[in-house]
């Protein structure tokens, strides 16, 4: 379930497209801009909005153009006639203002059996014929294109049912206490003309979202929404007007297109947006964490495409029908749209696999792909929002999150609210544990960046199929910079994996004494013996549960054998010589030692393995036993790498 499916192929094939530009607006609020021009061809970095609409358009697949004129319509007329276009565009003179949706009416038999509706204040770069599919899809006799925004509050905002079908429209302003799903309507619709046939009398005047809208709505007319992150904004203030300048300057409205690959943030709901309650039910139930609408509202100002994902087995299990849940979601949006945050898009898996609940939904009591961990709602967002894996993150609570955004190929960021990681049902390790969400959006916008820089100089000796053997105290920042390292190499197009020997860490009743006997290293390195020797590898790899110190199946390691392998963990400079076929990069990562010290006690405390008081006995233990040798091993490292540097 998901605000927008990725449309099928559209059947349109090479069926002309067909605009219509509302182009008779006087801009009474943009005249200081505008020097007697009329709004459509104000100044926007040196071209008229009206050129940069009609280019827009054409660029994506638009042939013909139907430009609707008013206020000083010999100008629109002449530029029209001066400028050189690809498109065939028809001038109507209205003669007097009839609405937005009476215009239209009012032209009707010049127009295509499907049209576009371009509103003549508008900046967009939206993909046409996805956004035509899409509706083919749905059947629909009218699309609306519809974004979230940092101020749902004052929009004309649009309710949706599970398939995307509008069910109704709330124009601004809404009713005190009012909780809406934060889908704005954009002002950008693909429109069936066969639905227009007869909907208001002739010379009726009228707005679309205002009244032609609900009335179809009201009816049974199959207005479908679709929901996107693509750039449209209006410029009918001199505020708006330089925001789109500096959008346009900066490259904001290119790297929002659909055709550039997309950095997101995928989002945990119950434990990482709001506080875990068990099961939600109700709306009021739902409330957000300290510092999560900040979060949220950083990463958009960031550009990153906030997706939630979350399991809601309450809608198998009957305690919560689909209009429940659309309350509940509405809640959330409208507390983050009250701190200027929102979701680019949401997914939500309904199913569980256990039956033998009172009121349970049976044809949702399944095995799904869509349930973390499994991947499905992440693929399906990839390929809906084009986005890119590896400049994309996971920030969670349970072990599912991790698990599922790990086979994703995301980067991942365990958060200690919630379950915080004890929940200890799926094999699933983070890259990066931290506080809250608010740690992890600082460590996403501010400390990898920081961190992928310090790499850069390794990552520029590290060839296909090289080793990296990344050691030092416990926490001192080897997963980090592990995790850290894949992502750079990934991104410069190499497959690399990384790996913690912790996976390969004894329960306490097999260890023995020293560092050495708290690893089954032997069984590691047996493990990974096809690819030391050159081969690619696809193994089953052990796991261990820090929270409950017990060992099992993990999930699979799949690498070519041209791939970088970086194993990190506290002995992985005491392996031995591993040049026998690969060549190996050893890197030392140190701390301070006051700073590590505390969070050794802090992470044994948080486990519940310890007070305070044994914490800090097994630090004094360790540092007996094991600071020795591991800081030993940093003599064969050719790197140092310090939390300090970063």
């Amino acid at each position: 379930m998901s605000d927008a499916r990725p449309p099928a192929s559209s059947s349109s094939g090479d069926r002309p497209v067909q605009a219509v530009i509302l182009a008779g607006g006087k801009g009474t609020r943009l005249a200081e801009r505008l020097h007697g021009r009329p709004k459509p061809l104000v100044d926007v970095v040196g071209v008229p909005l009206l050129e940069r609409q009609l280019e827009s358009l054409a660029a994506h697949g638009v042939t013909s153009a139907v430009v609707l004129v008013n206020h000083a319509a010999d100008q629109i007329e002449r530029f029209l006639a001066e400028r050189r276009s690809s498109l065939a565009i028809d001038i109507v003179d209205d003669g007097e203002p009839r609405g937005t949706a009476g215009a239209v009416l009012a032209c009707l038999d010049r127009l295509e059996e499907r049209f576009l509706v371009v509103y003549g204040d508008t900046l967009f770069d939206i993909d046409v014929p996805h956004m035509i599919a899409a509706h083919e899809a749905a059947g629909a006799d009218a699309t609306l294109l519809l974004h979230p925004n940092d101020h749902p509050h004052d929009s004309d905002l649009v309710e949706v049912d599970e398939a995307g079908r509008i069910t109704r429209l709330h124009p601004y302003p809404h009713p005190p206490g009012a909780e809406l799903r934060n889908l704005v309507n954009a002002a950008f619709y693909v429109i069936e003309r066969r639905a227009l046939d007869g909907v208001a009398p002739a010379g009726w005047t009228g707005d679309f979202a205002k009244e032609l809208f609900p009335a179809m709505v009201a009816r049974g007319a199959n207005l479908h929404g679709y929901a996107s992150f693509e750039y449209i904004k209006d410029l009918g203030t001199p505020a708006r007007l330089d925001k789109v300048e500096r959008h346009l300057r900066e490259g904001v409205v290119a790297r929002a297109s659909r055709r550039a690959r997309q950095a997101a943030v995928f989002v945990d709901r119950d434990g990482t947006l709001n506080a875990l309650r068990g099961y939600i039910r109700r709306p009021d139930e739902l409330d957000l964490l300290p510092g999560a609408a900040e979060a949220v509202r950083a990463l958009n100002a960031a550009e990153r495409r906030v997706v939630l994902v979350t399991n809601q087995p309450v809608l198998a299990r009957g305690d919560v029908d689909a209009a429940g849940m659309h309350a509940i979601q509405a809640r959330l949006e409208t507390l983050l749209g009250q701190q200027g945050a929102w979701l680019d898009a949401t997914y939500l898996c309904p199913h569980h696999p256990d039956a033998g609940f009172a009121g349970e939904v049976p044809a949702l009591k399944i095995a799904c792909d869509c349930r973390k961990p499994g991947t499905g709602l992440f693929r399906e967002a990839i390929a809906t929002l084009n986005i890119d894996p590896d400049r994309s993150w996971m920030v969670g609570d349970s072990s599912a999150d991790m698990l599922a955004a790990e086979r994703a190929g995301l980067s991942t960021i365990l958060v200690a609210t919630g379950e915080g990681g004890r929940d200890g049902k799926w094999p699933g390790t983070a890259d990066f544990a931290v506080p809250d969400i608010g740690a992890a959006t600082r460590l996403i916008l501010e400390e990898f960046p920081r961190h992928a820089a310090l790499v850069e100089p390794l990552a520029d000796v590290v060839a296909p199929g090289d080793l990296v053997l990344i050691g030092g105290l416990a926490r001192s920042g080897k997963s980090g910079l592990a995790a850290t390292l894949r992502t750079v190499l990934r991104r410069r197009g190499l497959a690399a994996a990384s790996l913690s020997l912790d996976r390969w860490a004894l329960p306490p009743d097999r260890r023995r004494p020293g560092i050495l006997g708290r690893y089954a290293t032997g069984e590691a390195l047996a493990t990974l013996a096809p690819w030391l020797a050159g081969e690619a590898i696809d193994a089953v790899l052990p796991f261990y549960d820090r929270f409950t110190r017990s060992v099992g199946l993990g999930d699979r390691l799949a690498l070519p054998g041209n791939g970088v392998l970086i194993l990190e963990g506290v002995p992985a400079l005491m392996l031995g010589d591993l040049k026998d076929v690969r060549r190996v990069h050893r890197v030392f990562v140190a701390a301070d030692e006051a700073g590590r010290r505390d969070r050794v006690i802090a992470d044994l405390v948080s486990r519940g393995f310890a007070d305070e008081e044994a914490a800090r006995r097994t630090y004094d233990e360790r540092q007996a036993d094991e600071a020795p040798l591991v800081r030993e091993s940093a003599a064969s490292a050719a790197v140092r790498w310090t939390l300090d540097q970063a």
